[in-house]
């Protein structure tokens, strides 16, 4: 278990020049501190170590033009949710919350209508799903970071889809991308 870290005002300012230049280097870092390259590595180690400075490679999907999707989600087994959706290569990120939906997750893909296939035909059929509230994000506040799952190769989809995307009707029409894992998506992203 990690312990918890007492962070003074040099942890502080470390951590707010990581946030605000990712690429700044210890000299850098101990210049503008006053400190000895030496002490700021330590620093960081420690930081890195309980998990107070994390970095995170990916995509801006705003950015890159990708469209994006908040889904509440009411469920009997949230973790489980979570889990089904790990690997899956459209979704961002999701989150355990409490009030009327227990489950916050976010997917992005080219277009909206691959969102709405991925949320009627893999999690509105799941049964532990009582209530799903499907929304389209249209701006962040801040940066947003996604990483980018595009292997390809895979035989099964991650999310166990009971169907092959070639048996699925929103495939089928076109109006849902497939799942890039399992098969050449024709998209400009994935």
């Amino acid at each position: 278990m990690t312990e918890k870290v007492r962070l003074d005002e040099r942890d502080r300012a470390i951590l707010c020049i990581f946030s605000e230049n990712p690429d700044a280097s210890q000299e850098e870092i101990a210049r503008e501190l006053g400190l000895r390259q030496p002490s700021v590595a330590v620093r960081l180690r420690k930081l890195r170590g309980n998990g107070y400075l994390e970095l995170q490679a990916g995509v801006d999907p705003f950015k890159v033009g990708l469209q994006m999707a908040k889904v509440d989600v009411r469920s009997t087994e949230p973790s489980k949710i979570l889990s089904l959706f790990s690997s899956c290569p459209y979704f961002m990120n999701g989150m355990l919350v409490s009030g009327r939906s227990n489950l916050c997750l976010f997917f992005v893909a080219e277009k909206i209508s691959t969102l709405e296939a991925i949320v009627d035909r893999h999690l509105r059929n799941i049964p532990e799903v009582q209530d799903v509230e499907f929304n389209i994000v249209i701006s962040s506040a801040r940066k947003m970071v996604m990483p980018v799952r595009l292997g390809r190769g895979r035989r099964k989809t991650p999310c166990s889809s009971k169907s092959a995307c070639g048996d699925c009707d929103e495939r089928r029409s076109e109006s849902c991308a497939g799942c890039p894992l399992v098969e050449r998506v024709e998209g400009w992203f994935f």
